[in-house]
């Protein structure tokens, strides 16, 4: 059936039967399914990244009215009345009513621009991390790392020589190249090695990791460059908003009298 013929037919219904309403989109063996309903699915989804759009709602519709007859099925086989569905009955709406505290708590305490960027200006202040700008040539065996740094105290270029001999496919052909970075994105020994080093400096011992033996030249440090505002509020705005959620619940929690059975 296409759209216009499904909407003709809805519309029809909706004029032949006082029952469908113009707030229900149908009545499933005299129960409405309310156009509400659609709404607030529909608004769930877009929240999780769906586009609104005719196909969808129309989705959501069809939807909504298989899972009437479902739940009426159910009832009528007296499903509900099953302690274990009972109890996940139970559980989901607690679960929703959780949810509902929660939204109903920053609703009324919005977490506001003012407070996102005082929040940002320490997080800034506090940033003391450092970037380097490094070198280095991969092998597989230390006894090959170490020529390889006799002959790079002998004058060798570390770029040929890393095109030359580094197993990195990465940085060895472009000369060892690693780029700007802060050391804990790189193993351990290797940040190690890299934290010790002056610019311009080479080590002076092969440093092992998983993937073989290295030869590291530092280049360069600089401050790590801190985030625009605006590229970070979203995921700073989301964890203000659990961090608050966090002690609001811990608040509830302290305040309420729990006896717990041992």
């Amino acid at each position: 059936m296409s759209m216009k013929r499904l909407a003709t037919l809805l519309a029809a219904c909706a004029i032949a039967s006082p029952a469908l309403a113009a707030d229900n989109i149908a009545v499933v063996n005299g129960q409405p399914v309310s156009a509400e309903q659609v709404d607030e699915l529909v608004r769930m989804m877009v929240q999780q990244g769906a586009p609104d759009s005719p196909e969808l709602r129309t989705q959501v519709r069809e939807e909504l009215i298989n899972r009437a007859v479902m739940v009426q099925a159910a009832e009528a086989a007296g499903i509900a009345e099953k302690p274990s569905v009972q109890n996940e009955l139970d559980l989901a709406r607690q679960s929703v009513l959780i949810r509902g505290l929660f939204a109903d708590y920053l609703e009324k305490n919005p977490i506001t621009e003012e407070a996102m960027k005082e929040e940002y200006d320490q997080l800034k202040e506090a940033n003391t991390a450092q970037e380097y700008q490094a070198q280095h040539i991969l092998v597989e065996e230390e006894e090959q790392a170490r020529q390889l740094i006799t002959e790079l105290n002998d004058g060798g270029d570390f770029a040929a020589l890393a095109k030359e001999h580094s197993k990195d496919p990465g940085s060895g052909a472009r000369g060892g190249e690693l780029g700007w970075a802060q050391a804990d994105n790189y193993v351990a020994p290797f940040a190690e090695a890299l934290r010790q080093l002056e610019p311009g400096e080479t080590t002076t011992e092969p440093v092992q990791s998983q993937f073989g033996w290295h030869i590291i030249r530092l280049q360069d440090t600089r401050e790590a460059e801190f985030p625009a505002f605006e590229q970070v509020k979203p995921q700073l705005e989301e964890l203000m908003r659990q961090e608050a959620l966090s002690e609001y619940q811990q608040s509830l929690i302290a305040d309420a009298d729990i006896q717990k059975s041992e």
